[in-house]
């Protein structure tokens, strides 16, 4: 049955509020979806999931995208115009094709990597991580196009997909959040070496950061809880190690600040030299 009013409404008319409707349409559901995305993410972030953020940040970026795309691409198709030239665009699709897979090769290596990193999770967001040695920080955020990390210093290093995917990192969060901190100090060759290995082990069990990181079968085997051995011997020095365990890699720093000046004390009050450099100035006479 036709329907009255278009005989009275021109086609261009129609079309446009057609379109206007679509457009507006698209923004609602967009909007829709992000603000419960948005909620969804709020929540999780209370219960400190690294894993589901990651997946919710993901696909909120991945839905808007795909909304926008088919919104924008109904509208097309709805002007009359616009058909005609993208049946002629679609004509020549082939090279259309290669054109565009040459100029979005980057692009496209940043999603797929974006894809796989969110799938096989080499890390996540609030994961502690560190790349080429310098770069290092918090995930903060991983998009369809890069992946943001907030170093210590409150700056953000942005680093595309494609190139972290490709990338040797550390991730101090990676199935178990422990760390091992190296408690590293020198003592003079006159020093006694049980002693100062005897005020390592206490301090390091002493601070409230240390935790316990023995299984039950090195319990039972009677491994101390903390090991401390000579590693080297130093031009001037006997250099000893203490191994100190924490939940984090943020604990870690604290807990391996703290150890340094806390040991630094008992070594003074306790008589363990730890050594400085020393330099023999001859001064020759002119004959």
């Amino acid at each position: 049955m036709n329907n009255p009013l278009a005989n009275y409404i021109p086609e261009e008319w129609r079309v446009f509020t057609m379109v206007v409707f679509t457009i507006l349409g698209t923004i609602i559901v967009a909007s829709v979806v992000s603000y419960l995305f948005a909620k969804a993410i709020t929540k999780t972030e209370k219960k400190e999931d690294g894993d589901d953020i990651t997946n919710l940040k993901f696909l909120k970026r991945g839905l808007g995208v795909l909304i926008y795309i088919t919104g924008i691409g109904i509208s097309i198709y709805m002007i009359p115009q616009l058909r005609v030239v993208a049946t002629t665009i679609f004509a020549g699709a082939g090279v259309l094709a290669i054109a565009i897979g040459f100029a979005s090769q980057q692009a496209l290596a940043n999603i797929v990597g974006g894809i796989f990193i969110v799938i096989f999770k080499p890390y996540k967001i609030t994961d502690r991580v560190e790349l080429r040695g310098t770069m290092n920080g918090i995930v903060e955020d991983i998009n369809l196009r890069h992946t943001v990390i907030r170093n210590f210093q409150n700056q953000r290093i942005i680093i595309p997909n494609s190139v972290i995917s490709n990338e040797i990192l550390i991730n101090s969060n990676y199935e178990d959040d422990r760390i091992t901190k190296w408690i590293d100090m020198g003592i003079s060759y006159d020093s006694d070496i049980d002693l100062a290995k005897k005020i390592m082990a206490e301090e390091v069990t002493a601070h409230p950061l240390f935790v316990d990181a023995r299984t039950e079968e090195q319990i039972e085997n009677g491994e101390p809880l903390v090991n401390v051995r000579v590693i080297a011997m130093g031009e001037s020095s006997v250099n000893l190690r203490a191994w100190a365990t924490t939940k984090d890699a943020a604990d870690a720093f604290v807990l391996g600040c703290d150890l340094l000046e806390s040991i630094k004390k008992r070594f003074d009050k306790e008589g363990v030299e730890i050594p400085f450099p020393h330099r023999t100035i001859v001064e020759k006479k002119p004959k």
